[in-house]
């Protein structure tokens, strides 16, 4: 399982039908989190992957130091799935997509991951599984960090 989790001053996103937007979801101080789900990905990654991003210390405290958390500074999060954060160029300049995760599998573990932040009280949007979407951020620091189970 792979994440981007950007600390954001805000995000948003609009769910796109052609030309058209709509249903805008936002989320005021926090986290900004795109998912990528594996072929290989089980419920055991996606509690793995929930369980760092809760703790990853990614805002400054009072001194400036990057020391609390998104529960410690009470933040919010915006979750987006991203199948596209799987893909694999070692093929050439077109990524490869089949490392990610069919839908039938995929979206029952991002919604999993959804339910299991939201777990720990804080507020969590999401984007739609599947949909186009347009999604913006302001990223604040710039502080972005990339999280895949393998290697934690």
């Amino acid at each position: 399982m792979k994440a981007v989790a950007a600390r954001v001053s805000s995000a948003s996103v609009s769910l796109r039908d052609g030309a058209h937007c709509g249903d805008r979801r936002s989320i005021g101080p926090g986290l900004l989190i795109l998912l990528g789900v594996d072929l290989a990905d089980d419920e055991a990654a996606v509690k793995k992957l929930v369980d760092k991003i809760l703790v990853l210390r990614i805002f400054p405290n009072d001194e400036g130091k990057l020391d609390q958390s998104v529960v410690d500074v009470r933040g919010e999060m915006l979750l987006i799935s991203q199948f596209t954060l799987c893909a694999s160029l070692k093929g050439g300049r077109r990524p490869d997509f089949t490392s990610a995760a069919r839908p039938a599998t995929a979206e029952p573990l991002y919604r999993r991951a959804a339910a299991l932040l939201a777990a720990s009280g804080l507020t969590v949007r999401t984007g739609e599984f599947g949909a186009l979407m347009a999604v913006e951020s302001v990223n604040d620091g710039p502080v972005t960090v990339i999280l895949e189970t393998d290697l934690f």
